[in-house]
């Protein structure tokens, strides 16, 4: 007979950990399942190991990095039931959460369900972005968390959004040879930000630590070239030069290593499989699980906390997983209502906080227009299944007008990835050759096994 937990997290990031110890509290029997070998999420990533086995990288990532040990210490001391390299693949309607750990498929039951699986990088399908050489901005700090590597040779960023100058900050502590910043945003995106700036000088440590940033690269003597267009990178069997548009002018970069960043989305791949309500931010341009303020989702007993249900940063995610812990404790009988609302208040207080910078910053960087709608026909979008702009559209002239009927003419969404590095690509490509919005269009429907897994592996299901 499986084992049956209260409560089952997935993801063991700032939601994750914070979750976890609240309901620790109330005596709540409690499972972490994470893919990665420790806990962090992307964030606070190997945050103990850099700690003690690379020190000086620790120093250069900061305090908002450091802050993550606090978490892990209190979670590790908590002695909160952990299984590292536990990668989900279905969870049923029952609940039952299937996950491959060590090779081998494993289910445990559960009464309650937190997806607390964060957000990811906004795929940037631009000419020539398969090429080695061409990764993420964030990636390349995931790299620097967890092993303290950082590119070698001459570095392009490019794109928008806090992250790319984090990024670009890091690189240049750690010494790494950047010829460029190449902003997709331009004067207009500032005049648009600009009335939401009153409500975000509520949190003003936010505005200061990006100014910090900027000021910084401007030190280190990195040009900042503002409202590019028309990015392209170029090589034979690796990335060779960066092409772009600049104030009417063709401009290029010979280099080793591109960084591309446009934001981050939610990870909804699990809360699409388990039939969960979303709703599309507009502004930001992607799809998110609908909740209320518990965190809640439209499925009995699953709840979502942190930048998986709606991007906000680190510490709201964090005040976030507290407060889906309260709720959850709740509906177990563990607390009353009262307890839950006066336990609450604190978390509540520190997410109003944190999200009064939002609207400021999420007018300032939206997605870049050619990130979305890749002018280029011949730009890869699929990379599983490798799939052109030019493809897509010549599939919604043959009839397939939304994201379903799009899978069974190109294969879109049906590789290793399951979607998650064109969908919203595709769908933008859809509803702007049929003149219609990306919402009406829709998204590829969730379907186990949402992780790669052998018969042999499906066969010998054990319970935990």
């Amino acid at each position: 007979m499986k084992q049956i937990y209260d409560l089952v997290i997935i993801g063991a990031g700032a939601a994750g950990m914070a979750a976890a110890l609240e309901a620790k509290k109330y005596q709540i029997s409690v499972l972490v399942l994470d893919e990665q070998s420790e806990v962090g999420g992307q964030i606070y990533r190997s945050v103990r190991t850099t700690q003690n086995l690379r020190p000086e990288t620790y120093e250069l990532l900061g305090a908002d990095y450091q802050h993550g040990q606090t978490l892990e210490n209190a979670f590790r001391k908590a002695g909160i039931e952990f299984l590292s390299g536990a990668a989900v693949w279905q969870v049923d309607p029952d609940r039952a959460v299937h996950f491959l750990r060590n090779g081998k498929s494993l289910q445990v039951g559960v009464r309650r369900l937190l997806v607390a699986t964060g957000a990811m990088e906004r795929p940037v399908p631009i000419p020539g972005w398969t090429l080695p050489g061409v990764m993420g901005a964030a990636a390349a700090d995931v790299l620097l968390k967890s092993s303290g590597a950082v590119p070698s040779g001459r570095v392009v960023l490019s794109g928008s959004g806090p992250l790319l100058w984090l990024a670009a900050s890091r690189l240049v502590e750690a010494e790494v040879e950047i010829l460029a910043i190449l902003e997709t945003i331009n004067f207009s995106s500032y005049l648009k930000a600009l009335p939401y700036l009153p409500q975000a000088l509520r949190a003003v440590e936010y505005l200061l630590k990006g100014l910090r940033l900027k000021r910084q690269v401007s030190r280190a003597g990195i040009p900042v070239f503002s409202g590019i267009q028309n990015l392209r990178a170029e090589g034979t069997q690796r990335l060779e030069t960066v092409c772009f548009t600049h104030r009417g002018q063709s401009r290029k970069f010979e280099l080793e290593t591109l960084l591309l960043h446009e934001g981050i989305v939610p990870n909804t791949q699990l809360t699409r499989q388990l039939g969960c309500e979303h709703s599309w931010n507009k502004l930001q341009r992607y799809w998110h699980p609908l909740l209320d303020e518990w965190g809640n989702t439209s499925v009995e007993g699953v709840a979502v906390a942190g930048d998986g249900g709606i991007v906000a940063g680190a510490l709201t995610a964090e005040a976030s997983g507290h407060l889906a812990a309260l709720e959850i404790a709740c509906q177990l009988g563990a607390i009353t209502k009262n307890q839950r609302d006066s336990a609450s208040k604190s978390y509540r207080k520190a997410i109003r906080h944190h999200q009064a910078v939002r609207p400021f910053l999420e007018h300032l960087y939206p997605p870049n227009p050619e990130t979305l709608v890749p002018p280029d026909d011949a730009t890869l979008v699929c990379r599983c299944e490798e799939v052109s702009a030019a493809q897509i559209r010549q599939a919604v002239e043959w009839g397939a007008l939304d994201l379903s009927q799009m899978k069974a003419f190109t294969r879109c969404g049906m590789g290793p990835c399951q979607g998650r590095m064109c969908a919203l690509t595709v769908a933008e490509i859809v509803a702007n050759t049929q003149g219609k919005s990306a919402q009406e269009v829709g998204f590829f429907r969730g379907r186990p096994p949402l992780k790669p897994i052998t018969l042999g592996q499906l066969a010998g299901i054990a319970e935990c």
